[in-house]
């Protein structure tokens, strides 16, 4: 087919997409039919009458096999596709280029394959376009991506060609609308193994990223950073102080909690500069200077976290190293920071926890004798009077400093929080380390742990429940009997507490604790008909963990499971009080998280366990009743309902009457006149949801309710216009004339809410079913 007639354009065009699936599904399964369908990619691309579309499609799939097979004789078709007036297909035929290249030389000793005479062919036709100023912008960019590959790869064997495309790729640099794409391309030639000579232009690199660093572009900031990374661990030697001064200047002014990635990079990038030789009296004075402040602050927020916190880390690390900052000097500015002042207060516990993360780095950095006497201050301290949570400074000397932690715990009652989460910093390093403890020791945090499990503070509680999943990831054999021994005990929040703890024993990878809490699964999560809400409500998350990240462990109890489950779902009466606040009453609806919580879990199961799942018995009465709750509990019901649209549109058909009311009540919902911005936000979010669970329903063509097709006259439309709140007036008239297929009547409010951002997804919503009704008819 790929070799028939030109008037067979359009199924050779389908063949190819066929083929584009399968090498996407089945990388490597046409290695024995290359040659057979060379012919056929060389006709589509160099036949005067094949269409656009044929070569895009050609070029693709030529991509898509070069990226998963051996190379092949495909260079010439490709390379002259290259000079293709349409932009389209030339920059799929660079894009190919770019495959063709990794293909050609996969590992830069070169073994079993000679590239070279594909060297200069490759690097003339990208190079006819990189010098072209007059194409499109996706062309340019592709010429300039594939041109920094060919140098990365190839450029041991590009001598005057280096001299010649260097300059321009630094002109299309300066050029604000290529210079991201450029920015890019030189850090992948600055991370090539083969050390491409730069020095022509080196300077005038470095100084255009460090103007990039002050621009408001965040990508390009972003891209700058990494760049300038990678060229100073290839070329540090040949950069000036100066230019490494003037980059920390720019490096100051990125360190803040307000872009906890930008300030992550821009860490690693300081930790580059004070790294090795580079390192000099200048550039530790710049870091001390103008880095080092900003870290101090930034170590204060509370929204530290993650690679931020792994990068500031480093940094204070680096310092030590560097020895630029003395040690002494740097423990006391940290632990001062950990200190109230009149300013700002009290610290944020996630601040006492980075500090403490930090001030262990140091110590680690600064060697044994440093280690030693700091933890043996901070140790004083805490016996002191336990301000600061310094218990987590101690270093990664768990056998040492354990019996000190469990002490503390017991008598510091008001620090608890802190000393837990202290401890399970312990346990998740031994875990890391695929380190056991002692006996003795597992027993006493044994003990210490069930001992708290019936605390009536629940940030107490969850942290004994992660502290007791992490430790059944290291001793399963001891925990797991131990935790369901529990399951049965009188204490509700000791139940709860073990069913959590389950949930946090259960991770994505592989582990040992897998075939071990395999047989006594049941025993946790059949607590979901639990007389107390607690812990049903524990295992309904306890489900939803399980279903997530390891599903094969409980499909089989899915079946006894999944009634129970949707009985969660359901508005119980004995849950809802009232509250006498005096001048007026306050209903509290305790059911609310359980509810809200088993559908979260029953949309995770349509996920990962479909099969498993009867739609049917779950959309009538349970999903229909979520559907007319509270807005916490509606706004999963409608993604569930798009999902049940998409996935299972067989049966949402029958019963999508029933669905019309709850759904026309939050279109129609209008917030009271003296509502604070909160609410109508919150209102404005629950429409949108319910639009969008409509959309899903529209797609379900040919749709028929209770046996009959919906009358053409059911319509959206009736009431007016609120100026004074939305203003979208061509939405109300695209709202007006949708005839409703499939769906019902679904309300005449929607017209009063088309305005800003409802307006337009209403607007998406009418224009799409108005699309459906003209199929239909």
């Amino acid at each position: 087919m790929l070799c028939s007639p030109r008037w067979l354009l359009k199924q050779e065009v389908g063949a190819y997409s066929v083929l584009k699936e399968l090498v996407v599904v089945l990388p490597d399964c046409l290695a024995d039919h290359i040659g057979t369908l060379i012919p056929g990619i060389e006709k589509a691309l160099n036949d005067k009458s094949s269409t656009s579309n044929l070569k895009i499609e050609a070029l693709i799939f030529t991509r898509l096999v070069l990226a998963s097979h051996s190379p092949s004789d495909l260079s010439t078709p490709v390379l002259s596709a290259v000079g293709e007036r349409y932009y389209k297909a030339t920059a799929e035929a660079l894009r190919v280029c770019g495959e063709l290249v990794r293909v050609v030389r996969p590992n830069l000793e070169g073994f079993g394959f000679d590239f070279k005479p594909f060297v200069h062919p490759i690097y003339n036709a990208i190079m006819s376009r990189l010098t072209n100023q007059d194409q499109d912008q996706e062309v340019k960019e592709c010429a300039i991506t594939c041109m920094g590959l060919v140098i990365s790869t190839f450029g041991d064997n590009l001598g005057t060609e280096l001299h010649a495309c260097l300059p321009i790729l630094v002109d299309r640099m300066r050029n604000e609308i290529t210079r991201l794409t450029t920015v890019k391309a030189f850090s992948v030639i600055a991370a090539s193994p083969l050390r491409i000579d730069l020095s022509c232009v080196l300077e005038h690199v470095i100084a255009e990223l460090t103007g990039f660093l002050r621009k408001a572009n965040r990508a390009l900031r972003q891209a700058t950073l990494g760049t300038l990374n990678s060229l100073i661990v290839a070329y540090g030697d040949k950069i000036g102080p100066s230019a490494y001064e003037v980059i920390i200047v720019k490096l100051s002014a990125l360190i803040s909690d307000s872009d906890l990635h930008m300030t992550a990079l821009a860490l690693e990038l300081c930790c580059t500069l004070m790294a090795g030789k580079r390192s000099s009296r200048n550039v530790g004075s710049a870091v001390r200077n103008r880095v080092l402040p900003q870290a101090l602050t930034l170590i204060k927020s509370s929204l530290l976290q993650g690679q931020a916190l792994l990068a500031l880390q480093n940094f204070f690390a680096g310092l030590v190293y560097s020895e630029n900052t003395s040690f002494d000097a740097l423990l006391g500015s940290l632990l001062s920071s950990a200190k109230p002042s009149p300013q700002s207060g009290g610290v944020a516990k996630q601040a006492l926890y980075s500090i403490a993360q930090c001030v262990a780095v140091l110590c680690l950095a600064a060697g044994d004798h440093k280690c030693s006497s700091t933890v043996k201050m901070l140790t004083e301290i805490l016996k002191d009077d336990g301000t600061t949570n310094s218990s987590s400074a101690i270093p990664n000397q768990t056998t040492k400093y354990l019996p000190f932690i469990l002490d503390q715990i017991d008598n510091q009652q008001k620090k608890q929080y802190l000393l837990l989460h202290s401890l399970k910093e312990v346990i998740v390093r031994q875990s890391v380390d695929k380190a056991e403890f002692q006996d003795s020791s597992v027993e006493k945090i044994l003990k210490l742990h069930f001992n708290h499990c019936e605390s009536e503070e629940e940030g107490v509680r969850n942290m004994v429940a992660e502290c007791l999943g992490k430790i059944a990831l290291i001793e399963p054999v001891k925990l797991i009997p131990a935790l369901k021994l529990r399951t049965t005990s009188p204490a509700a929040f000791t139940r709860a507490t073990v069913v959590i703890a389950v949930k946090y024993s259960i991770v994505e990878r592989p582990e040992k604790i897998d075939e071990i809490i395999y047989p006594e699964i049941a025993s946790f999560l059949m607590l979901i008909k639990d007389q107390d809400r607690h812990v049903r409500r524990a295992a309904v998350l306890a489900l939803s963990t399980f279903a997530h990240n390891k599903p094969n462990l409980i499909k089989g109890l899915l079946p006894e499971l999944l009634p129970l489950l949707y009985d969660q779902t359901i508005v119980k009466k004995e849950l809802i009080r009232t509250v006498d606040l005096g001048p007026f009453k306050h209903i509290v609806d305790d059911g609310l998280e359980l509810r809200k919580a088993a559908f979260e879990c029953v949309d995770t199961l349509l996920d990962i366990c479909l099969d498993q799942v009867n739609p049917s018995s779950f959309i009538v009465p349970f999903l229909k009743s979520g559907l007319d709750d509270h807005y916490d509990v509606k706004m999963p019901c409608d993604l569930i309902l798009s999902k049940l649209a998409d996935k299972g549109p067989s049966a949402v058909l029958p019963v999508l009457d029933s669905l019309v009311d709850p759904l026309q009540k939050t279109i129609n919902f209008k917030p009271k006149q003296d509502a604070v911005k909160q609410e109508v936000d919150r209102n404005e979010d629950m429409i949108r949801s319910a639009l969008r669970a409509i959309e899903s329903l529209n797609r379900i063509r040919g749709g028929v309710v209770g046996g009959a097709t919906v009358e053409d006259d059911r319509c959206i439309g009736g009431s007016p216009v609120k100026n004074d709140l939305f203003v979208g007036r061509t939405g109300v008239e695209a709202a007006r004339s949708v005839v409703v297929k499939g769906v019902g009547a679904i309300s005449d409010g929607l017209v009063g809410l088309v305005g800003g951002v409802i307006g337009a997804l209403a607007i998406g919503v009418a224009k799409s079913v108005i699309c459906s009704c003209t199929y239909s008819s």
